[in-house]
């Protein structure tokens, strides 16, 4: 999608942090933005934010609940019409560790931060793609989804899984006239991991861990929600799959990658078998390329 005015956004968790800055964004560019959230809070501030913009619209959603977010989505529908772009964005902290006893927690963190996004999309890519306008989804994985955080073990966990269905859905949608991108956020001064000093006597910072310590440190310095925003246009304009907005990571990446690369066995395959993943990799290239530009089947279009 080169030409991003008058299109609509549908954006889960856009309320606060990085899908307001998708939003912010997305108006720029002369967008229709649809902000769902399920924070009261954060919905009387961000409607305060943009007060008199007549093209942000706001619906209380849970992404967790498909009939919460199904209303939420026909809320707009009737609102503004139509959405070209989906931003699954919703997401949490915590769930706890990989191999705490609790299942409470992780249920949760899971059934936002993944089940939030396949909800989204099995709900909202039907509409676009019966529109046969084309359109894009951009679904927020994080950093976590491609370096391992300590103690972070549903977190990562759900990050991960959101990576590995972006790349299917690419996959799927590339010749349907729509484009996925991942969004990949390292430290974006958001509501998730918030400061001391956003609440203060809330927590003992003299006396806290050396890891969260650090965090805060890097969350002092951390990434402009807009900016990211504005990455995510790029993005989507390009049909970009990978948006990545924090080079701190870089050399933790390579290194990882290489780890991968020397972990293969040295025994050569079949020639049956290199011609079969040969095939397999060409297909998948294609359809994972920068600036593949999908093309709207017009037998899609609603009736």
């Amino acid at each position: 999608m080169e030409d991003l005015k008058g299109k609509v956004a549908f954006i889960t968790g856009g309320a606060s942090g990085i899908g307001l800055g998708m939003g912010k964004a997305f108006l720029a560019e002369g967008m229709k933005v649809a902000l769902a959230d399920w924070s009261d809070e954060h919905i009387t501030a961000a409607k305060q934010e943009l007060a008199g913009n007549n093209a942000a619209f706001f619906v209380k959603a849970n992404v967790a609940d498909r009939e919460s977010l199904k209303a939420a989505v026909d809320e707009v529908l009737e609102h503004f019409g139509k959405i070209h772009v989906l931003c699954n964005n919703a997401g949490i902290n915590g769930g706890g560790k990989a191999a705490d006893p609790d299942f409470e927690d992780w249920d949760k963190a899971m059934a936002i931060n993944l089940g939030g996004v396949i909800n989204g999309t099995k709900i909202v890519v039907p509409i676009i793609r019966a529109q046969g306008e084309g359109g894009h989804v951009v679904n927020t994985s994080s950093m976590a989804g491609m370096v391992p955080l300590p103690n972070l073990g549903a977190y990562s966990t759900s990050k991960y899984a959101i990576r590995g269905f972006s790349e299917s859905l690419r996959l799927q949608l590339a010749r349907q006239g729509i484009g996925v991108s991942c969004l990949f956020p390292g430290a974006t001064r958001t509501a998730i991991v918030p400061l001391p000093e956003d609440n203060p006597g809330s927590v003992d910072e003299e006396n806290a861990p050396q890891f969260l310590k650090d965090l805060w440190d890097a969350m002092r310095g951390a990434i402009d929600p807009e900016d990211t925003g504005r990455a995510v246009v790029e993005a989507i304009k390009e049909n970009r799959f990978y948006i990545l907005t924090n080079r701190e990571f870089l050399d933790e990446v390579k290194q990882r990658h290489r780890e991968i690369e020397e972990s293969f066995p040295d025994d050569e395959p079949t020639p049956a078998r290199i011609q079969f993943e040969a095939n397999r990799a060409e297909m998948v290239r294609k359809l994972m390329a920068p600036g593949n530009r999908p093309v709207p089947d017009p037998e899609q279009r609603r009736k």
